[in-house]
C-alpha cells in the first residue's frame, strides 16, 4: 500500500481486503466478567438522516482519539491486516492504545477512516469497554499531526454479529468523511472470543 497522504484510489482495495477478513478485531477480549461490556440499543442503529458534513479535510495521519462522554483519550498507533486478512488491534500489553487503520483514509479526508481498540484484556477494560454506551450526538475528536482536531458526530452505534460482519455496509463510501470506531461485543465465550462487534458511525461535522 502507498503511504497514508495520496492514496485516492487505495479505498477500494482496501475495502475487498475487509470483506475477506470479516472477523476483524480478533483476540480482543479474554477476560469474562458478570455483566460484560454496555451492549448499544436497537434503537441507535445507524439513522438515515446523518449530520451535514463539514468539508473534507487534507490527508495528515491522526495521532490520539478523544472521546469525552465515555472518558476515552488515547494515543493512535497504525494497524493493518493480519496474515490471515483479519483487521489488527494494537498488541494486548497496551490496552489504553487504540489503533488507526493506516492502509485507509486518514481521518477527517473524504471516504471512511477505521479506529479499532480492545474492549478488555487479561489485565480488565480496555480502551474501548465502554464504547457500546455512546448515542447519538456524541463527539469523537481525533487529533492530526497537521495541529487540526477533526470532530465527528455519532449517527448510530450497534452491535453486528462477527460472522456476518456487514463489511460492505460499514465500510461503504458515503461521499463524506465519515469514521467508523470498532471493538469486540455481544456474548462472551471463553473458547472463542466475543460473538460480534461494537461499531460506532460518525461524520466529520467541524473542525478545531
Amino acid at each position: 500500500m502507498n503511504s497514508p497522504t495520496g492514496r485516492r484510489g487505495a479505498w477500494g482495495i482496501v475495502a475487498i481486503l475487509l470483506l475477506l477478513g470479516v472477523h476483524l478485531v480478533r483476540g480482543g477480549a479474554q477476560q469474562l466478567t458478570a455483566t460484560g461490556p454496555p451492549r448499544p440499543v436497537a434503537a441507535e442503529a445507524p439513522t438515515r438522516t446523518a449530520p451535514a458534513p463539514a468539508r473534507p479535510l487534507p490527508a495528515s495521519p491522526p495521532l490520539a482519539v478523544a472521546i469525552p462522554a465515555i472518558g476515552v483519550d488515547a494515543p493512535l498507533a497504525r494497524v493493518g491486516l493480519d496474515a490471515d486478512g483479519w483487521l489488527e488491534a494494537p498488541p494486548p500489553e497496551h490496552p489504553g492504545r487504540a489503533g488507526w487503520y493506516a492502509a485507509g483514509v486518514t481521518p477527517g479526508e473524504r471516504g471512511t477512516a477505521v479506529v479499532v481498540g480492545h474492549v478488555d484484556t487479561p489485565a480488565g477494560p480496555a480502551v474501548f469497554h465502554s464504547l457500546g454506551a455512546l448515542t447519538r450526538g456524541a463527539a469523537v475528536e481525533i487529533r492530526r499531526t497537521d495541529g487540526r482536531t477533526a470532530v465527528f458526530t455519532v449517527h448510530g452505534v450497534e452491535l453486528v454479529p462477527r460472522d456476518d460482519f456487514p463489511a460492505a455496509r460499514v465500510y461503504a463510501a458515503t461521499g463524506a468523511p465519515e469514521l467508523r470506531v470498532i471493538t469486540c461485543g455481544g456474548r462472551y465465550d471463553p473458547r472463542t472470543g466475543y460473538t460480534g462487534n461494537v461499531v460506532v458511525s460518525a461524520r466529520l461535522t467541524a473542525l478545531r
